[in-house]
């Protein structure tokens, strides 16, 4: 035989002969007339009509053959259906909700920002010439927001999120509220008290309800209405303490404005032409000249299109990570297309050699079983389009309104388009190969059944085919990535994991046929299955162990970033106090050493400032690394010692002298540092209080977090800021180990001693940054289940595939006396090994992930914690056990004679 793709079939039914009539594809057991062929006309030269003619025929009878094979059913491919349809869906339901989020923030950006543009400052109000500028350009409405205590009439207190609004709020959007009062009646001042909006928080924290009088700050207060929903929540950003809303004027009797308070005003401008909204061109001018005008002023600017860049780009990050996981489950699923193909070739061996004695050439053969596949795949692919397409309206309907941010659902073509691609490629790649063993299948396979034995290896053009669609796969899902070298890392990632799944599998195979002979029947009989021609060992450890070391490297991920949470020093502050003036920092200390005896204080002065410029580069379009990007997202702590700050080390230069009084110099963090490229005696320009200040870097510090003391990305000097106005930052570890009672009593006595000062809880902080990391790996667990889901469903299918053959071996241990509880506890030997195996790998390889991820890629200290490893290895080896017993018990419930007079 030839390698042509034709196969010499009559190509009309009227020619007489019965192969023209009859299904092709038929069954072994099935009729199927043997007719030799017709002698086929002699092939004109390449090029000729005839040759075309041929050629058209030869397809087209190819896809009514698949098609009419089809129609019989998906027996043995529903496995594979299914595999595609998970990673196919997963894939496009996180880009398709990644895409909904970023549209409704788009869509509704004007509401959430409270203008077109929006300029905030810290630690200071506009400058009058800097509002005149602003209002020629449209009209102006401005929020303060900033941190205070609110105390009920018994001395409790709690942490409150403030909001000062003017008496145009909310000038876009509508304020719910119950009851369903105005917003300027709600807040209006009435007896001798101005009113507040406050969420269900405070209300529940402080025991209060309408009507009811607090404090907060020198102020006294009524709660008027609660805060169901605000148009423009998202603009002033998500803090820790409770919702407050209050009047400017309100804001301004309580005394908290004081100079250098931590306090950021927002003022949106509100642009309009001919009463219509101006257009995204005139928004970026009016950003424009305002830099231009104002090159110091130090304000952090928005447009309605991009209302939260860092909740965009974080977005971006996370729902690319969540793609890549469903990425990793088809590759998973791709081991349960090349076990189906494998076993089509199986299933098929009778009908494809019955095509090969008619004449069909090796190719056709492959050819035609391809196309069954990717018509399956397609199948496949199809479900997984429509479930994912789904997945935004269906959050949107659902859980609408528990989601914090605007969703817009739609249909996205460029996401369906690449999730059809990844599930296609999948599919090619993980088929050629086993589907090209066919092409060597001997005619004799008629004749001698399954003692004819099918190569087990295909041609190299299968191979290179099989690694070429794995190169395309791996190109595509990195060029599609914006975060390349995370996408470069988890792909190179799974090959070296399927290669690694491989090696074990044939390690595992190789000990078994070299193990010493055991006494046991069992164990003789479990030890030869794992190695005997046909054996499971390479299904199931490749299906369930990519999938069990993705859950392993989740579960060491997220134990390790709680473990961040947990302080590990005893020194570890239990409150921040802030917003302690200066003049009151004596008064304050003292009080903390009556209150808080044996407490450890420490105490430093704060800023807030941006980093504008690295070197002469505008920090606007610096590239940083994905380490040190956040410093660059808006302003930081800065502020100034004569001596480096506890718990920092310096790795490189020196520290300057005390009382040192020359040019600018600043201490940076060695991790930033390194992330921004900046070395000893490179220079950055940071904005503080409306002034850019130019300083050379002086030495590097590596700062340990974790402690949670008192510490900045930037220290400067004090002749740098003489004169400035500015607030203390002061931390108190108590001596008794951080009581509740004890820091409930300390928050009562300063919210009553000084009201100006912002007491936060560490416990309390830390509390809401591990709900915040549980709400985060929930999501990734649920991505990472389709991983799980599809490792299952392959595992179900490697046992279903070896089902016959395990019948005939049963049937037959039967016949010469085998009992059904001495073979049960052979598949219980076997399936055990295998499940251990697999856990094996699963830990070692998922401990490995997680310490690149942890170690390398978050930069922090990795812990190994045995319990959610262990946790993960047990659910794989009880996962394995439960199925292959299952499957045991349905074998061992054939009758011998029925199995036996079965065709």
């Amino acid at each position: 035989m030839n390698d042509s793709d034709e196969i010499p079939l009559p190509a009309s039914r009227g020619e007489g002969s019965g192969v023209g009539r009859a299904p092709l594809l038929a069954s072994q057991s099935g009729s199927f007339p043997l007719r030799a062929p017709p002698p086929t006309p002699p092939r004109e030269k390449r090029g000729g009509e005839s040759g075309r003619r041929s050629y058209t025929t030869s397809l087209f009878t190819l896809i009514r053959f698949a098609a009419r094979d089809l129609r019989g059913g998906l027996e043995g491919l529903r496995i594979f259906l299914a595999c595609i349809a998970l990673g196919v869906a997963a894939i496009v339901a996180v880009n398709s909700l990644a895409r909904s989020l970023d549209d409704g923030l788009a869509r509704d950006g004007r509401v959430i920002l409270g203008g077109d543009a929006s300029f905030s400052l810290m630690q200071r109000e506009l400058t009058p010439e800097e509002r005149t500028f602003l209002a020629a350009h449209g009209t102006l409405h401005t929020i303060a927001s900033l941190r205070a205590m609110a105390r009920n009439a018994a001395g409790e207190a709690a942490l409150a999120d403030l909001k000062a609004v003017d008496d145009s709020w909310p000038n876009l959007g509508v304020a719910t509220l119950d009851p369903p009062l105005p917003p300027q009646a709600a807040l209006a001042e009435r007896d001798g008290r101005f009113g507040a909006m406050v969420d269900d928080l405070l209300l529940d924290r402080l025991g209060l309800k309408v009507g009811d009088p607090f404090d907060l700050g020198a102020l006294h207060l009524e709660v008027r209405a609660r805060v169901i929903s605000e148009p423009d929540r998202l603009g002033t950003g998500i803090g820790f303490g409770a919702r407050v809303l209050i009047s400017q004027a309100a804001l301004r009797a309580s005394g908290l404005v004081q100079p250098g308070a931590l306090i950021r005003w927002t003022t949106r401008v509100l642009m309009s032409s001919a009463g219509s909204p101006v257009s995204d061109a005139a928004i970026a001018a009016l950003l424009a000249d305002a830099k231009a005008a104002f090159p110091e002023a130090g304000w952090d600017t928005r447009r309605r299109s991009n209302v939260s860049p860092d909740f965009s780009r974080n977005l971006d990050r996370f729902s690319e990570f969540l793609a890549l996981v469903g990425l990793i489950s088809l590759v998973v699923g791709g081991v349960g297309v090349a076990n189906a193909a494998q076993g089509f070739v199986e299933r098929k061996r009778g009908t494809l050699a019955i095509l090969k004695s008619l004449g069909a050439t090796g190719g056709a053969v492959v050819a035609l079983a391809l196309m069954e596949f990717l018509a399956v795949a397609s199948l496949g692919v199809a479900f997984g389009l429509v479930v994912g397409a789904a997945a935004p309206f269906l959050v949107a309907a659902l859980a609408a309104a528990a989601l914090p941010y605007p969703l817009a659902p739609a249909i996205y073509p460029g996401e369906l388009a690449l999730g059809a691609l990844y599930g296609l490629l999948t599919a090619l790649t993980f088929a050629v190969a086993p589907l090209g063993r066919a092409h060597d299948l001997p005619v004799s396979a008629l004749f001698r059944d399954h003692v004819a034995e099918i190569p087990p290896w295909p041609r190299p053009r299968y191979a290179l085919g099989a690694l070429s669609g794995g190169v395309v796969l791996a190109l595509v899902a990195i060029s599609a990535s914006p975060q390349r070298t995370v996408a470069v890392v988890i792909v190179v990632a799974t090959a070296l994991a399927l290669v690694a799944l491989r090696l074990v599998a044939w390690a595992a195979m190789g000990i078994a046929r070299r193990a010493p002979r055991a006494r046991s029947v069992e164990w003789r009989m479990a030890i030869a299955n794992l190695h005997r021609p046909g054996a499971m060992t390479p299904s199931v450890v490749i299906s369930l162990g990519l999938g069990l070391a993705v859950l392993v490297t989740l579960a060491l991920v997220d134990s390790n970033l709680r473990g961040q949470l947990h302080p590990n020093a005893a020194a570890t502050p239990s409150f921040y106090f802030l917003d302690v003036r200066s003049g009151e920092i004596t008064p304050f200390l003292d009080f903390l050493a009556a209150e808080a005896p044996g407490a450890a204080i420490v105490e430093a002065p704060m800023m807030r400032g941006r980093i504008v410029k690295i070197g002469a580069v505008d920090a606007a379009g610096f590239k940083a690394k994905e380490s040190a990007a956040w410093v660059l997202e808006g302003d930081r702590g800065v502020t100034f010692a004569d001596t480096p700050p506890p718990g920092s080390e310096i790795v490189a230069g020196k520290w300057w002298d005390r009382n040192y009084n020359g040019p600018p110099l600043v201490s940076l963090e060695a991790e930033v540092a390194a992330g921004l490229g900046l070395h000893v005696g490179d220079s950055l320009t940071v904005n503080v209080l409306g002034r850019d200040i130019r300083a050379e870097i002086s030495n590097l510090r590596r700062v340990d977090w974790r402690s949670f003391a008192i510490n900045f990305v930037l220290v400067f000097p004090p002749n740098v800021f003489v004169g400035a106005p500015h607030s203390l930052l002061v931390t108190a570890a108590l001596a008794d180990g951080s009581s509740p009672r004890s820091e409930i009593a300390l928050l009562k006595a300063t919210a009553r001693r000084f009201p100006s000062v912002s007491a936060v809880r560490v416990r309390e902080a830390l509390e809401a940054l591990e709900a915040l990391v549980v709400k985060l790996t929930e999501a990734i667990r649920t991505a990472s289940s389709v991983a799980l889901a599809t490792a299952v469903l392959v595992l179900a299918g490697a046992l279903a595939a070896n089902r016959r053959a395990r019948m005939a071996d049963a049937v037959i241990l039967k016949i010469l006396g085998a009992t059904r509880g001495r073979l049960m506890t052979t598949f219980l030997i076997e399936y055990a090994t295998l499940g251990l195996t697999t856990a094996a790998f699963g830990v070692g390889a998922g401990t490995l992930a997680a310490y690149v991820i942890v170690a390398k890629v978050m930069d922090i200290e990795f812990e190994f914690y045995a319990g959610p490893a262990l946790a993960a290895a047990c659910a794989g080896l009880a996962l394995t056990v439960v199925l292959g017993m299952i499957g045991a018990w349905r074998i061992l419930g054939q009758k011998p004679a029925a199995f036996l007079r079965s065709p």
